[in-house]
C-alpha cells in the first residue's frame, strides 16, 4: 500500500450491519498494516461504537458519522434516490464525491447503490455506462467478468468500453500484463450472436487497447479460465453469475450428503480431509467478494449482503487495491487512447450502416 487511504463504509448495509462491517474493517487493517487505512463509518453511532471499542487499533484510525436513516434491501432505486438523502449509503458515497474518502464499500441494496453512485459520482469521461464486475475462480486461476447486472442491454460501443474497463483492472489490480479478453456468445464462430456482439468483436479486433482480443467465448469457457476477462451485457452476465452460484451450492450439498451417507463414506471423508479443505478454500465465495462498479468517477465496491466479516474485508481490500493502483487514472488514459483511433469509429460506423 503506497499511501494512507480513507475508505467510507456504509455500516448499516447488508444483513448484519455494524456487527460485520466493523470487524471486517479491523481484518482489512490487520492485513495491510497500521497506518495504511483510515475508515469513516456511516450509520447508527451507538451500534457502531459497541463494536469499534472492541478494537482499539481500529478505533484509532476511524471516524463515525451518525445517521439513523437506512436504505432497506427492498427499496426501489427511484425511491432511494428521492428519500435516502441522509441515509448511511448516500452519505458514504457523498464522501467520495467530496474528496473526503478515496472509495466506498457497501453491502446494501445493489440497485440503490448503483443508482445513487451513478447520480453522485457520474461516469468517467468517455464512459457511457458503469458496469458491475467481479472475479470468478477458474481452472486457470481467476477471471474477471462484466457486466453482472447494471445494464440489461448494451450496444457495441458499450461492450468495447467494458472490454477496456475489464482489461485495465486485470492489468492494474490482477497483475496480468497483457490480459486476454473474450466476448460471451452462443458460439465461437464469427457469424454467431446478435449484431451488437459481432460489431463489438469487429472493433476489438482492429483497435489497440490494454489487452489482446481472444474472440468469442461460451459459457463453459468461464470456469475453464479460457480468457482473463469475459465481457457481456448485464442480463446475460447476471444469469451466468446466479447459475454459477447455484451450481456451486448444489455441488457442495451433494458432496456433503455423499460424505455422510454411510460409515465408510465418513471414514473416506476423514482421510481426504486436507484435500477437501483445499477445494473448499478455492471455491469459498468469501475470497471473491466485492463487486466493482467500474466506469464511475470514483471507487465504489458492492459486498454481498450476507457476507461475514472475513468476506466483507475482502471487499474493502478490493476498494483499497483499486485506489492504490490508480485504476480510474489508467482507465481515463486508455479510453482517451481508444477514442483517438480511427478504426474505433470506423467499426462503429459500419455497425450503424448495417443496422440501418
Amino acid at each position: 500500500m503506497s499511501r494512507n487511504q480513507t475508505i467510507a463504509l456504509d455500516a448499516m448495509g447488508g444483513d448484519f450491519g455494524p456487527e460485520v462491517v466493523v470487524p471486517a474493517a479491523h481484518l482489512a487493517l490487520k492485513e495491510l498494516g497500521q497506518g495504511s487505512l483510515h475508515f469513516i463509518f456511516y450509520g447508527d453511532e451507538h451500534k457502531i461504537n459497541v463494536h469499534l471499542k472492541k478494537n482499539p487499533e481500529l478505533e484509532a484510525v476511524s471516524t463515525v458519522h451518525h445517521t439513523d436513516k437506512v436504505i432497506s434491501s427492498s427499496e426501489k432505486p427511484s425511491v432511494a434516490l428521492r428519500t435516502g438523502r441522509d441515509s448511511s449509503m448516500r452519505l458514504a458515497i457523498e464522501a467520495v464525491k467530496n474528496g473526503e474518502a478515496d472509495g466506498i464499500v457497501s453491502a446494501g441494496n445493489t440497485g440503490a447503490l448503483m443508482a445513487t453512485a451513478k447520480m453522485l459520482l457520474k461516469c468517467m469521461p468517455g464512459i457511457h455506462r458503469p458496469a458491475i464486475a467481479s472475479v470468478f475462480p477458474t481452472k486457470q486461476g481467476k477471471t474477471i467478468m462484466l457486466d453482472l447486472g447494471a445494464n440489461i442491454t448494451c450496444d457495441s460501443e458499450i461492450l468495447v468500453q467494458f472490454a477496456v474497463l475489464g482489461a485495465v483492472y486485470a492489468r492494474a489490480v490482477g497483475g496480468t500484463p497483457n490480459p486476454s479478453v473474450g466476448l460471451l456468445n452462443v458460439g465461437s464462430e464469427n457469424m454467431k450472436g446478435h449484431d451488437q456482439v459481432r460489431a463489438a468483436a469487429a472493433v476489438l479486433s482492429s483497435v489497440d487497447f490494454p489487452g489482446k482480443f481472444y474472440g468469442f467465448v461460451e459459457g463453459n469457457d468461464i470456469p475453464m479460465g479460457t480468457v482473463d476477462v469475459v465481457v457481456t451485457d448485464g442480463f446475460t452476465g447476471n444469469i451466468a453469475l446466479k447459475v454459477a452460484e447455484g451450481v456451486g451450492g448444489l455441488m457442495g450439498g451433494y458432496l456433503k450428503e455423499a460424505l455422510h451417507s454411510s460409515p465408510l463414506a465418513k471414514l473416506g471423508g476423514l482421510l481426504a480431509f486436507r484435500a477437501l479443505k483445499q477445494v473448499k478454500e478455492r471455491m469459498d465465495a468469501r475470497f471473491y467478494n466485492g463487486g466493482m462498479f467500474l466506469g464511475l468517477n470514483g471507487i465504489c465496491v458492492k459486498s454481498h449482503g450476507g457476507m461475514d466479516a472475513f468476506g466483507f474485508s475482502r471487499a474493502i481490500l478490493v476498494a483499497a487495491n483499486l485506489v492504490d493502483n490508480g485504476y480510474n487514472e489508467r482507465v481515463a488514459h486508455e479510453i482517451e487512447q481508444l477514442m483517438s483511433q480511427e478504426s474505433f469509429f470506423s467499426g462503429l460506423d459500419s455497425r450503424s450502416s448495417e443496422d440501418s
